[in-house]
């Protein structure tokens, strides 16, 4: 295989198509080279017997700056979350509703015997904070667990065990809500400025539109990297590929490996799907494991959210399990539905497995430290550039800017 294109991208995640979307527009020639058989990285959709699964639960926050900027949400298609969330405890579902974005739901908030009136207030009062700051007073802030972020703000103990954590836990993979509180406080600012949506063909079809932008044939396929030195990559098969320059847009381990540098360390989580033909929650809200028992950490009815993610009649569940778990998947999905029948009856008994995912590198870990600095450098020596959510922060838009920036490094290094 030979290219006369003046970069290299390794990876076609969304940090190396964002990537090649700016050095399109700057008119610098581009091959990316994809160890997979399709882009999108993590961020990826298969179809299943007519339903559409996604490879992890995951959603987009619309607030996304760099979203806003590169995709077109209209053409998407977005299907939004109700604000709020169902959490179960004690027995029974237990709704928290978003009174700011739900029209005329202040008198269920403030009735909802979910968290204490001086929690609503400490919510309020949150909120009201981070709306005022901007991302970049944010992420200069002092660093800190979000769990002792939650004390300091005066939570109480039951508030942040019913819904702090298996919320958190189902967006940063973190259910010891040991990430930083920059990291938490960014998040909570994307969910009360907008939307928590999927497309509604999946999300698969964010890549997907990205790509739109590309040349047909700019993305090869079926190529693992195995080494790369100077500026020069080696394939798996022992085939070679030169360029000017290298831009590593793969995962946080495997750019390590590639450029030489301390592996970090990463979140895991297995992802469940099953088909079933009637929703067990009434509303299309993030569902929560408030009393902490059992392996579910969050489930949604993604079908209730977006119906084309399911055959017409039928209803798709997805189902959150954090961490690593040395189960079959037969093992884990008979304790994740003995779970889902003590919430919801034999019914539970009836959902059929579509298909499961386990993902160890679904985020990088980002504990207090990790986001200083914010942006670290995405040039690691000359002609060598990484970039990738663990360059930036555990998201879509960390991912997006920081191959923004690993292109506006090269158009930079390239006019000397």
């Amino acid at each position: 295989m030979s290219t006369s294109a003046d970069v290299l991208i390794i990876g076609a995640g969304l940090a190396g198509l964002c990537c090649a979307k700016r050095l399109t527009e700057a008119g610098i020639t581009f091959q990316i080279v994809e160890a997979s058989d399709g882009i999108g990285g993590r961020v990826r959709t298969d179809e299943v017997d007519g339903f559409l699964l996604d490879r992890g639960f995951q959603v987009l926050l619309t607030a996304y700056p760099e979203a806003r900027k590169i995709l077109d949400y209209s053409r998407l298609d977005l299907k939004s979350f109700s604000p709020g969330a169902l959490s179960w405890f004690a027995g029974r579902m237990n709704p928290i509703v978003d009174p700011w974005r739900m029209p005329g739901m202040w008198r269920e908030a403030l009735r909802s015997d979910f968290g204490t009136l001086g929690d609503k207030l400490r919510m309020a009062r949150l909120r009201s904070r981070l709306k005022h700051s901007s991302i970049e007073d944010i992420f200069k802030r002092p660093e800190r667990s979000t769990k002792d972020t939650l004390k300091s703000e005066g939570f109480n103990q039951e508030m942040i065990h019913r819904f702090f954590r298996p919320f958190l836990g189902g967006i940063l993979l973190d259910g010891e809500l040991k990430t930083t509180s920059r990291m938490f406080e960014f998040v909570f600012k994307m969910l009360s400025e907008g939307s928590t949506s999927v497309p509604a063909r999946g999300m698969g079809a964010i890549p997907a539109q990205i790509a739109e932008k590309l040349s047909n044939d700019s993305i090869c396929l079926n190529s693992r990297v195995e080494s790369l030195h100077e500026n020069e990559i080696t394939l798996a098969g022992g085939e070679s590929m030169r360029g000017r320059a290298i831009v590593v847009a793969a995962d946080g381990p495997s750019a390590a490996h590639l450029v030489g540098e301390a592996e970090p360390a990463s979140r895991s989580v297995s992802c469940f799907y099953y088909a079933a033909e009637e929703p067990p929650v009434p509303r299309p809200m993030l569902t929560l494991n408030g009393d902490g028992a059992g392996p579910v950490n969050n489930f949604a009815v993604m079908s209730q959210v977006a119906p084309s993610y399911a055959p017409r009649g039928n209803q798709l569940i997805s189902v959150s399990v954090l961490g690593t778990q040395e189960l079959t998947e037969a093992q884990l999905s008979g304790f994740v539905i003995a779970q889902m029948k003590n919430w919801f009856g034999v019914v539970a008994r009836s959902w059929r497995l579509l298909k499961s995912y386990k993902i160890p590198h679904a985020q990088p870990q980002q504990y207090p430290g990790a986001l200083e600095p914010a942006e670290r450098s995405v040039r690691v020596r000359p002609g060598i550039y990484v970039c990738g959510d663990h360059r930036d922060n555990a998201s879509i838009q960390g991912a997006m800017r920081s191959g923004h920036r690993a292109a506006e490094a090269v158009i930079k290094d390239f006019a000397r």
